[in-house]
């Protein structure tokens, strides 16, 4: 049911696991961009079948080497850590 909506959004299935606990189903889907994943999110959750859908972007090695890179530049003071 999901796997044609998935590559209509230019998705691919890696794959999916039942489970217990917060989440009946557990999927891993590659997406050309995040908003294609955002875009199938929004319409699995607007069908209705599923009380909650929640979409977490995974990020490789080298884009969390980049986005820890912009983040020591980003220019942030804690106000916790200053008080120290």
């Amino acid at each position: 049911m999901v796997r044609e909506p998935i590559e209509n959004m230019g998705g691919r299935i890696q794959n999916f696991w039942f489970s217990f606990g917060g989440y009946d189903v557990v999927g891993v889907v590659e997406f050309p961009d995040n908003v294609s994943a955002a875009a199938i999110g929004m319409a699995f959750a607007a069908g209705g079948a599923c009380k909650t859908v929640q979409t977490t972007p995974l990020l490789t090695s080298a884009e969390a080497v980049e986005a820890m890179r912009r983040a020591s530049k980003a220019g942030y003071k804690s106000a916790v850590a200053s008080a120290a």
